[in-house]
């Protein structure tokens, strides 16, 4: 039997790093989510995942800079609103540990992408409701969505690193 799963809003976090300068990490996030998950019973080994989230909720701390992200040199948020994965496949790694692949969608751009998840279990919450939580982590080279802008200081250092880290926690909600 089918089970599904919709995504905690207020319980998750959709988050990554990027080098800065190549000396430090900038860290941002996305305010508003979507995410879906199909299971076998209570089962994540078996299931589907589908996410989107929307780039103009693009958050870094720093206006200019989230304004910048959702120009035409980063994520062109007028023509591409959202960032989308689909999963095509799950495979269980060890005992809570779960390999998620599956196709990601950056400025139309489809590419495949392997994250994993520490699957931290399944309770029930003080209303009733079960939840399941899990610690997502992968990587991307955002020139590989096209994300391809790049300055370089007068001594040479490159200003933005190539390689995303995403950090999500998760919490879902049985249906």
């Amino acid at each position: 039997m089918d089970t599904k799963w919709t995504i905690d809003g207020m319980h998750s976090e959709i988050g990554f790093k990027v080098r800065h300068m190549m000396i430090s990490n900038v860290s941002g996030n996305f305010g508003q989510f979507t995410a879906e998950a199909s299971t076998t019973g209570d089962d994540f080994s078996t299931a589907n995942f589908s996410f989107n989230a929307s780039i103009d909720s693009i958050n870094t701390g720093v206006a200019d800079r989230d304004g910048h992200l959702k120009s035409a040199d980063f994520f062109d948020a007028a023509a591409h609103p959202e960032l989308t994965f689909h999963s095509t496949s799950v495979k269980k790694l060890s005992e809570g540990e779960l390999e998620i692949s599956g196709d990601m969608s950056i400025k139309g751009i489809v590419k495949p992408v392997t994250l994993v998840a520490d699957f931290a279990g399944i309770a029930v919450d003080p209303y009733g409701q079960t939840k399941a939580g899990m610690s997502i982590s992968g990587k991307i080279k955002r020139s590989e969505f096209g994300l391809t802008w790049s300055a370089v200081t007068e001594a040479g250092n490159i200003v933005l690193g190539d390689e995303i880290n995403l950090n999500c926690e998760v919490q879902l909600i049985k249906q």
